[in-house]
């Protein structure tokens, strides 16, 4: 049964390996739809369980940049319905899920002061969703604690035995939707194709360093939780720099191309 089971899960890796936008191989045995689903049972349960803000004046801002972003990500993704929601919350956390969907906080609007820091961030989590790092996660959730088993049954959102695990797998807390840390070579990864995808929407990638200055800013006593699950902001801010002239290269041409936000509070 051990050689049956371990031939099994051999089989599945070797099936779900995939390549990364940025090169790295990984394992993703799901297919879309089934991450689609999950990504939808998930965020529908935030918007039962959380407060959502409505002041049409932030709505419109915070839909403004998630728009511009949206619209230069891969057409498989651009040509989705996305939604997107500000949740009351004070901590400073954004999250994107598979099926389209996008949640902000209204703390993050504290810390990211501008329209580029908003789409630093919007741009980062988008960039998790199209590097499927939510259905990595989930495949080594499944792969890692009951086998495949576990990979069919989680599956089955109703089943509320296997509900933590999903969620943890999508990257979301189960009770509050708090981003739980994915690694730190996916927070690189999201770094490196966030900052692209700000700088093709026309947003100033120069305000991607200034982000995280201000992250570091808010200090240890008051750290917020998007800063303490993942990598600290000296690295991000490094790892960003050394990509900035094709940055800024990328942003020029979508200047020249029309492409100048003007989302404002």
């Amino acid at each position: 049964m051990k050689k049956l089971v371990l031939a099994l899960v051999a089989t599945a890796v070797l099936a779900g390996c995939k390549t990364s936008p940025t090169g790295r191989t990984q394992i993703a045995l799901y297919s879309d739809q089934q991450m689609s689903e999950m990504g939808t049972a998930s965020f529908a349960d935030m918007k039962k369980n959380q407060p959502i803000n409505k002041n049409p004046k932030t709505n419109t801002y915070v839909n403004c940049i998630a728009e511009k972003v949206i619209a230069v990500l891969p057409n498989e993704y651009a040509s989705q319905n996305w939604e997107v929601v500000v949740f009351e919350d004070d901590s400073a956390n954004a999250f994107a899920l598979p099926g389209g969907y996008i949640g902000v906080h209204t703390g993050l609007l504290k810390i990211a002061t501008n329209q580029d820091q908003v789409a630093t961030v919007l741009g980062h989590e988008v960039g998790h969703v199209i590097a499927e790092h939510s259905n990595e996660r989930v495949s080594q959730s499944s792969l890692l604690s009951t086998g495949m088993q576990l990979g069919s049954v989680a599956l089955e959102m109703g089943n509320v035995q296997y509900r933590n695990e999903i969620m943890q797998g999508l990257g979301l807390g189960a009770q509050y939707g708090v981003v739980l840390p994915f690694s730190r070579s996916h927070e690189s990864e999201a770094d490196t194709i966030g900052l692209d995808l700000m700088a093709k929407a026309g947003f100033n990638p120069k305000e991607s360093v200034t982000l995280w200055e201000n992250m570091s800013k808010a200090g240890s006593g008051a750290t917020p939780e998007f800063l303490s699950t993942h990598p600290a902001p000296t690295s991000r801010i490094n790892n960003l720099q050394s990509q900035m002239t094709k940055a800024l290269s990328e942003q020029s041409t979508a200047n020249s191309q029309g492409k100048r936000p003007q989302c404002s509070l």
